[in-house]
């Protein structure tokens, strides 16, 4: 393999979101490095982070338990996270990179010019600047000097442990981490969450569908009844006002590829002891993201001055537990759907200026140059308005149809405290200072759910809220707004680079939430009924939450109490409401029978005619044809509705179609059937059953397989490809296109019995033990103890001393 090729491998990686490999590249160069004791790469086959290391910020030690959880103990504080850090820079130190290259606009440096235009979105959105300005809030306080304590961590075992097997693979060498990359790490998460282009892709509906068309095809609201905060009025909501510009489709589509797949999204539920069988709370949480090698996350114990005993997961690079549980209390993290991003156009003058409001301002410019391996460094201008930065599309950069740049404003491009958050989170002595904690919790808008040991619960949703106004009135931030005209502005609380405060956001208080909930589900569906404040413009649909709560009530109302078994069990549900929904559908099409192929004989034998899914159960198990041939005549029945409608309408091809709850709940004679759903129904069943039989396969889980991708994509690297149960419609979540599901999977009692599982392995070293030894107990539905307690023996020593 020569460098062109691994570099496109990595690019098809870290492009977007930064999870996924699709490259195709030849493992055989690679593993002639692997030549014994003389391949380049040979030298990383002895990592292995153990013995004495000195410190500067006192004695720590590092235990690491047989799942390779590092268990820190430390009497001072920062010496702890030195530790942490040493920790994450031995095992995860190239993933940290990646990440922090992906976000500063500096992967073409390393893998060439097929990342430039990454490189050039990044810089342009100017996540490192936001980065920095972070870091210059946090810098000097408490939470701070504990950053600056983790990256002389990681640091420290850069300069101690050998150099990961990836920089030898691509020939190129590390940098010192930063309390800067840190927080460019948290930004890249935020991004993920919060980062959406969904105003962008409505604009372009309403332009081209019209906008009755698209307020039922695309509602910022679903009506269903179980929103996360069940019971009050039910949904409603329309989209007011004009766009100020109509995005061109290639925009679109090209702005599409920096945000997340549609398969992010998590599960988390509170129950109170009130329905408990030990008369504690139980906190369960299952945040789906890509699965990737190594995982997204990384489990951890620290131990330090009282009350500091916390166990759960961080993201590699950052210093706290973010999901987890201390001596107090459990909380987890789902997607909240806030909208927290705007989009602006300008009337420009042609010398640098636009107007804006009555005044004319010159746009904050700069040109910055993307390095490129191996080819001619690109110069990018890097702009900012008085909303944020300034996006345009690269290389051609004048693809509106009536503006050629966007003015982006975006929570996270502000100097924000979620760090100090976290830290603060990780010692909270109960409900009380938890929710104190995450008040500080600025970015990304998420649903927190949280219990202690004294059975308090809690539920509220964290993050800067925006509200926008336009002449001063309200407006919701559904539409792209005329910047000169000042439309849409958000409160004086803002500001983009610099500190911001809560003026102008939603007040804390007045965000949705519920003290002391006795059973309270999140699976990323509409928060409320119709919230005071304008939240979101568009949730996922409700097929998760319906079904947590289902199962819930059920065990509420029975004799049964619930625990953690329980939990864990509605964790691995694989019951697909989506079945139910479209079964009088597919009722439909059997009385009429299905089309085959035209030669006029039987498409498939391998399954029974559509009849055979009126006997079916709803459950997505690997081993059986049913699900298979559901989920592809789902796949098949969505695109014969509107793709024809809408390639008509010059909408691009990789323009998402409506969720499947619109879809099953359209009117049967609607015009998107052309009046005639059952023969749409019909012809989808007879594709799907073609489709089954020409790729031979002969049940769910021959198609619907993990594939966990190293970003080198090499067979080697890879994990295992599994088959799995479960869909996008089930609470054991699994996207098999885009191969995101439960990154982690975390059931935390107070009785001693946590679990959790991680798919993959805790260390992202190839030669180690440790690189996928979690990977079957989780395909197999199966977890581990997530006990507070310290293993016997120590693996690294801190002792006092430079460092």
């Amino acid at each position: 393999m020569n460098e062109e090729t691994t570099r496109r491998a990595v690019l098809s990686a870290v492009l977007g979101a930064g999870v996924g490999g699709m490259a195709l590249t030849d493992a055989r160069s690679y593993l002639t490095r692997f030549t014994p004791n003389s391949g380049t790469v040979w030298g990383a086959a002895n990592r292995n982070a153990a013995g004495s290391v000195d410190s500067p910020y006192g004695a720590a030690t590092v235990s690491y338990d047989d799942d390779h959880v590092p268990h820190v103990e430390a009497d001072d504080e920062r010496a702890a996270y030195f530790a942490v850090g040493y920790c994450h820079g031995a095992d995860r130190f190239f993933q940290m990179d990646l990440y922090r290259r992906l976000m500063a606009g500096e992967l073409a440096a390393v893998v060439g010019d097929v990342a430039v235009d990454s490189d050039v979105f990044h810089r342009q959105l100017d996540f490192a600047g936001a980065a920095e300005a972070t870091w210059e809030r946090a810098e000097g306080t408490a939470t701070g000097d504990v950053v600056e304590a983790y990256v002389d961590g990681v640091n420290h075992a850069l300069e101690r442990e050998s150099t990961p097997l990836e920089y030898r693979l691509l020939s190129f060498e590390p940098r010192e981490w930063t309390p800067t990359a840190c927080l460019l790490i948290s930004k890249q998460i935020a991004w993920g969450l919060t980062g959406s282009f969904r105003t962008l892709r409505t604009a372009l509906a309403r332009d081209r569908l019209g906008s009755e068309a698209t307020e039922e095809l695309y509602p910022r609201l679903m009506d269903h009844d179980v929103p996360i905060i069940r019971g009050g009025d039910g949904a409603s909501g329309t989209v007011a006002g004009a766009d100020a510009a109509t995005p061109e489709p290639g925009m679109v589509s090209w702005l599409g590829s920096f945000e997340s797949d549609p398969g992010v999204g998590s599960n988390s539920w509170v129950v109170s002891g009130e329905h408990t069988a030990s008369g504690d709370p139980i906190v369960a949480n299952d945040p789906h993201l890509n699965l990737t090698v190594p995982p997204v996350w990384y489990e951890q114990h620290v131990v330090g001055p009282d009350p500091l005993d916390v166990r759960g997961v961080s993201f590699p690079g950052v210093p706290f537990v973010i999901i987890g549980q201390n001596h107090a209390g459990a909380w987890g993290f789902t997607n909240a759907g806030a909208d927290v991003i705007d989009f602006y156009t300008y009337e420009t003058t042609g010398d640098g200026s636009y107007r804006y409001g009555d005044e004319t301002r010159e746009f904050d410019s700069r040109t910055e140059t993307v390095a490129v391996a191996d080819g001619e460094d690109v110069e990018v201008t890097v702009k900012r308005s008085v909303h944020g930065s300034v996006l345009t599309q690269y290389p051609d950069g004048d693809e509106f149809e009536r503006a050629d740049e966007l003015g982006v404003a975006w929570t996270g491009l502000s100097a924000t405290r979620t760090v100090e958050a976290v830290h603060e989170l990780n010692v909270a002595g109960g409900v009380d200072e938890a929710e104190a904690a995450i008040r500080k919790f600025d970015e990304p808008t998420q649903s927190f759910v949280y219990a202690d040991s004294d059975g308090g619960t809690y539920y509220w949703v964290t993050g800067q809220i925006p509200i926008r106004t336009t002449d001063g009135e309200p407006v919701r931030g559904t539409r792209i707004f005329d910047g000169s005209a000042r439309e849409g502005e958000w409160g004086a609380g803002y500001t983009p680079f610099g500190e911001s405060s809560w003026e102008g956001f939603v007040p804390f208080e007045e965000k949705p939430g519920v003290r002391n909930p006795d059973s309270l589900a999140t699976a990323n569906q509409r928060l409320t009924g119709d919230p005071e404040h304008y939240i979101s413009e568009g949730y996922a649909p409700p097929f998760r939450g319906s079904r947590i709560y289902d199962r819930l009530d059920e065990r509420a109302s029975s004799d049964e109490p619930m625990d953690a078994a329980f939990a864990r069990d509605v964790q691995l549900d694989t019951l697909d409401p989506r079945y139910e929904l479209f079964r009088p559908t597919i009722e439909a099409v059997a009385e009429v029978g299905v089309p085959t192929t035209e030669d006029g004989g039987s498409s498939t034998d391998a399954f029974e005619p559509p009849e055979s899914l009126l006997d079916w159960d709803g459950e997505m198990r690997p081993g059986d044809p049913e699900p298979l041939l559901f989920e592809h005549w789902l796949r098949e029945f969505r695109s014969a509705t509107f793709e024809d409608a809408f390639a008509d309408a010059g909408l691009p091809e990789d323009f998402p179609n409506p969720n499947d709850w619109i879809l099953g709940t359209l009117p049967a004679d609607s015009e998107w059937f052309d009046g005639d759903r059952t023969a749409v129904a019909a012809e989808a069943m007879g594709a799907a059953r073609d489709r089954i039989a020409d790729e031979g396969w002969d049940d769910y889980g021959d198609w619907n397989r993990v594939r966990f991708s190293h970003p080198f994509d090499q067979p080697f690297l890879n994990y295992d490809r599994l088959r799995t149960a479960g869909s996008p419609g089930t609470v054991r979540n699994f996207h098999s296109e885009g191969s995101t599901g439960a990154s982690w999977r975390m059931v935390a009692t107070f009785d001693g019995d946590s679990r959790a599982i991680l798919p993959g392995g805790n260390s992202g070293d190839y030669f180690s033990a440790h690189y996928d030894d979690q990977l079957q107990a989780w395909a197999n539905g199966e977890y581990k103890p997530m006990r507070r307690k310290v293993p016997d023996g120590i693996d690294i020593t801190f002792e006092e001393g430079d460092g």
